[in-house]
């Protein structure tokens, strides 16, 4: 079980994924995309959004304090390295 957190238009929301395995950034994109539009994430439903609204964002990967995968899908910063 993972996690997929995506923050999109100020907004944050987390949603549980059943993954077979290591997943790409663009698979994860795609993901997002489709769970946004099914009305899968708490808080943030758009059905109308566009295949690419992910393009440019920063898919960060990190493990949980139990051991589970966090999955963070955010824009990028204009600061910072």
């Amino acid at each position: 079980m993972a996690t997929l957190n995506i923050t999109y238009n100020g907004m944050s929301s987390d949603v549980p994924l059943e993954l077979d395995g290591p997943v790409s950034d663009v698979d994860v994109r795609r993901i997002a995309v489709e769970v946004v539009r099914s009305g899968g994430v708490p808080g943030l439903h758009l059905a109308h959004l566009r295949e690419d609204a992910f393009n440019l964002y920063v898919v960060d990967r990190f493990r949980g304090p139990r051991g589970e995968d966090r999955i963070y899908l955010r824009p990028k910063v204009p600061f910072g390295a």
